[in-house]
């Protein structure tokens, strides 16, 4: 029997081994596309990349966050975790765009791991989302940012941004499955905006009404900004509330509680799939 075979994958000691495999199969894909359609990077940078230059050069000027420094110090690790939390609507939209094309039927009818398909999409998103940091951290430092931290400190803000990005991996996984086609998944942009804008990513929640202040400051991202804003070594305000004072811890246990939501409802979705 050819080692190929199913019996022959569903073997303990080769169980593993082919997971693996299939999975590095489905992340091979995304590079493949994105060569033949290099649009889509510009697309997917192109709105942080003018919020740099708007906030940097237009608005910059104008701004007071109420702390020392330069603007630009206390924007550019809001506009990385913008970043992050936006790249859930691309997530979305490439896998309701498999969905819509049968590309996801095919592949579970094929003799594969059924964690393939998902574990997949995460891993490619990952490093695409490292790509996207690279990108705009090499703009920043263009315009003037640089991080006030040494290496350890700087690659571990690093490592919270590609945190926040990968818990809300299945968040896009789990919406891209249930949106009823690509066109419908465009409209997900709704749900992103406020979700990376109502927080502290251009301005301190302290300087917002009550009530908006209150979501923004347990906004994730706001956790996540402020904590790499700590690392980066750069100007902060805090309003003096408990989830400011510990933004560090939190924006390590918000990804983990929204991976703990969001993973299981999305690998749960994906097996019920046309059932």
């Amino acid at each position: 029997m050819s080692a190929h075979t199913p019996a022959a994958r569903s073997h303990p000691g080769r169980r593993l081994y082919w997971a693996l495999a299939d999975c590095r199969t489905i992340v091979r894909r995304d590079p493949t596309h994105l060569a033949k359609q290099p649009a889509n990077v510009a697309w997917q940078l192109g709105f942080p990349v003018v919020s740099v230059l708007l906030f940097v050069y237009v608005f910059g000027s104008a701004m007071d966050v109420g702390g020392e420094g330069d603007y630009r110090d206390y924007a550019m690790p809001g506009i990385f975790a913008m970043t992050m939390a936006f790249g859930f609507m691309n997530t979305a939209m490439l896998v309701a765009v498999d969905k819509d094309r049968g590309v996801t039927d095919r592949f579970r009818s094929m003799p594969m791991a059924r964690s393939a398909v998902v574990g997949g999409r995460g891993v490619s998103d990952v490093l695409s989302a490292a790509l996207d940091l690279a990108v705009l951290a090499l703009i920043a430092v263009v315009v003037g940012w640089r991080s006030g931290s040494g290496p350890l400190a700087t690659l571990a803000a690093f490592g919270l941004l590609l945190l926040l990005r990968f818990a809300l991996i299945w968040a896009g996984v789990l919406l891209g499955l249930l949106v009823p086609n690509q066109e419908a998944a465009g409209g997900l942009f709704a749900v992103a905006f406020p979700f990376g804008m109502v927080s502290s990513v251009f301005t301190p929640p302290s300087m917002m009404p009550d009530w908006l202040g209150a979501v923004a400051m347990w906004n994730p991202v706001s956790s996540t900004a402020n904590a790499v804003r700590e690392l980066f070594g750069q100007p902060g305000t805090s309003g003096g509330s408990w989830i400011e004072e510990h933004a560090l811890p939190m924006a390590v246990v918000w990804p983990l509680v929204l991976t703990a939501v969001f993973l299981p409802l999305a690998v749960r979705r994906f097996q019920r799939l046309s059932r």
